[in-house]
């Protein structure tokens, strides 16, 4: 088991910007892949971004890609989501997880999850 604590989210305007941060302990963070979710209210939790264990591979899903950039710090056991251009539909509950790459990919059994950080977007 991973644990996980994400920081950075925040009330922000439409178009502005956020960077999300994820840190883990408890396991060998450069063997893991780490992802990004969001869950809005009334709504099930979804898939942002994750990325490999490396940092060489990037995966995002259509809502995001071109605004969000998904990265990480092995050194600092870190995982980081940059969130640009930012949307009222953006607005959710961001949580990390981490995981197999197929598991953090398939999104159902995932083994470590963060406690959620609030991000809104004002228009």
């Amino acid at each position: 088991q991973v644990q996980l604590a994400e920081s950075g989210g925040g009330l922000v305007q439409a178009g502005g910007s956020l960077r999300l941060s994820c840190a883990a302990s408890g396991r060998t963070f450069n063997s893991i892949a780490m992802g990004w979710f969001r869950q809005a209210p009334g709504k099930e939790r979804d898939f942002v971004a994750a990325i490999s264990w490396s940092g060489n591979s990037t995966y995002y899903a259509d809502s995001v890609k071109g605004r969000f950039t998904i990265s990480r710090d092995n050194a600092k056991n870190t995982v980081y989501l940059q969130m640009n251009s930012l949307k009222p539909e953006d607005t959710a509950v961001y949580y990390c997880a981490a995981d197999t790459e197929f598991e953090v990919l398939n999104g159902r059994n995932i083994g470590s999850w963060g406690q959620g950080t609030q991000v809104t977007v004002s228009s």
